[in-house]
């Protein structure tokens, strides 16, 4: 059970000693992240950028990462209109180790990557809270190239930020923040057919993610966007790794503000990832059915690494209790619960 531990005020993110400073959640990168002061082999560090962008009828995602000893530079684009589809390309680099230069923080900066098939950039702009993201992948699918320009508007909203430790190795933690509720625009081309991205329904979700992982870790994660009663919702799901015994990553974003749940679990049918689902938290103020629309599932295996993903597509309805006691009904909000099992 997570005690939902806040951390309010301004300190370094890690000891002397390597090992977290003040493990729990904040609501804004309140620690600050300094690679040098990691105590671990470089080969255990692992950082990325995630993002998502989805609507009811596509979603786009974007991965950028350098996990010490492999990078991973990966693009997803997915259709759920008619018969539902995804494809999936992705560059393995190896040993990049630092030498990416992701940025510190998620608020400025670009993180970005570059080879003879793909170039992909996300700028980060601090003072206008907008986000861009720039990628062309060529043969990406069937000798297409995939390229799109699209941007973010991020509104003055609280984020879920998490520090997790791991009990079995001091060094190690997980450093991340959420960002829900960012509104897309802009254009996707793939396949030989232009897509556009109306801020009107399309939102978007970045996942920033730093830190020092042990080698085999399971984790459930969800996360969707919309607006109800005319106000921008979201919410962050998930649980699965570390000692979690300070704080979860489960809240809820209702206009801007930050609504803590306790721990959630994810009900999900053992003879198909495609049966819908049900998610349900301690503190009852999460209960909804999830009904997939597309698994993106994916597994490979090569040496000491191997990745079994679901990335379930669908939508999701039920009820979301804020702070307050106010219930909202959460209705076909398209979203996305995924179940990964990595090794690396």
């Amino acid at each position: 059970m997570s005690e939902n531990h806040e951390i309010t005020t301004r300190h370094p993110l890690l000891k002397e000693d390597g090992s977290l400073q003040e493990p729990g959640y904040s609501r804004r990168l309140l620690q600050p992240y300094e690679r040098s002061k990691i105590k671990a082999s470089a080969l255990r560090i692992k950082e990325w950028d995630y993002y998502l962008v989805l609507n009811p009828r596509i979603a786009a995602a974007f991965t950028i990462s350098d996990n010490g000893y492999f990078g991973l530079q990966s693009v997803s684009f997915l259709s759920f209109e008619g018969e539902p589809y995804e494809h999936t390309n992705s560059v393995i680099n190896l040993m990049p180790m630092g030498h990416m230069e992701l940025p510190a923080d998620s608020a400025s900066g670009t993180t970005r990557f570059q080879n003879k098939q793909l170039k992909m950039e996300f700028r980060a702009d601090k003072t206008s809270k907008t986000r861009r993201i720039l990628c062309q992948y060529k043969n990406f699918h069937e000798g297409h190239t995939l390229s799109c320009d699209l941007t973010l508007s991020q509104p003055p909203s609280d984020t879920m930020v998490i520090a997790t430790p791991w009990r079995e190795k001091k060094t190690a933690f997980y450093y991340n923040q959420k960002i829900n509720c960012m509104r897309a625009e802009g254009d996707l081309a793939v396949d030989g057919k232009l897509y556009h991205f109306s801020p009107e329904d399309s939102f978007a979700t970045l996942d920033w993610g730093r830190g020092v992982w042990t080698y085999d870790n399971r984790w459930f994660w969800s996360s969707g966007n919309g607006v109800i009663d005319g106000k921008l919702f979201g919410f962050n799901l998930g649980y699965g790794f570390g000692d979690t015994s300070a704080a979860s990553e489960n809240m809820l974003f209702y206009d801007g503000v930050g609504h803590k749940l306790a721990d959630v679990t994810f009900h999900i049918p053992k003879e198909s990832y495609m049966k819908p689902w049900k998610i349900t938290s301690s503190d009852d103020r999460f209960e909804a059915d999830f009904t997939p629309v597309l698994d993106r599932a994916a597994k490979m295996a090569i040496g000491p690494i191997s990745s079994d993903q679901h990335q379930v597509f669908g939508k999701m309805n039920g009820k979301a209790v804020l702070d307050d006691g106010k219930e909202l009904e959460i209705k076909d909000l398209m979203c996305f619960a995924e179940d990964v099992h990595n090794k690396y």
